[in-house]
């Protein structure tokens, strides 16, 4: 993961997130496939996550995605598993199964393989719902697997803050 001067750096975001999340009441639940559960602990590195954040599953497989997540085997096929269409079912999916009135819906290529042209490496779709929004982003991170992870968290947290402040 990162060391503890980069988990400093970043725990701002995560701060802010939960003091709003707290303030408003709100829970959140988490489905990360290339982040591998790096959202969920920047979630829980904040002192009192537990008043907010429920659950979160890396749901790295195709199959995980469809029996943790509820994700329809044929959206996979179609859209192939990093796309819009599958972080917005993912978000869904966590957000339902988890009760929570917050879910957030990441998958991307972190690489340093499996990228095409279509789909280079770096290439994300961050998903963050709730009972009156949805909404998703498309971002295409640089540097190595490390990197794009990180930046992947910060803007996943930073989308969700922004899904919540509305």
């Amino acid at each position: 993961m990162c060391g503890e001067e980069d988990a400093r750096a970043a725990a701002p975001i995560a701060k802010r997130l939960g003091g709003v999340l707290t303030q408003r009441g709100l829970t959140i639940a988490v489905a990360e496939s290339c982040t591998g559960g790096f959202i969920c602990h920047r979630i829980t590195n904040v002192p009192g996550a537990s008043n907010y954040f429920l659950m979160g599953i890396v749901a790295y497989s195709n199959d995980a995605k469809e029996e943790q997540l509820g994700v329809q085997r044929v959206l996979l096929e179609k859209s192939g598993a990093v796309s819009r269409d599958v972080a917005l079912a993912m978000a869904r999916g966590i957000r339902d199964r988890a009760r929570s009135d917050v879910g957030v819906g990441v998958t991307g290529i972190a690489g340093p393989e499996g990228g095409t042209p279509e789909k280079p490496v770096g290439l994300v779709f961050i998903a963050a719902v709730t009972g009156t929004h949805e909404r998703v982003e498309r971002n295409i991170f640089a540097g190595d697997r490390v990197a794009i992870k990180q930046q992947t968290a910060d803007a996943a947290l930073t989308l969700v803050l922004d899904v919540v402040q509305k």
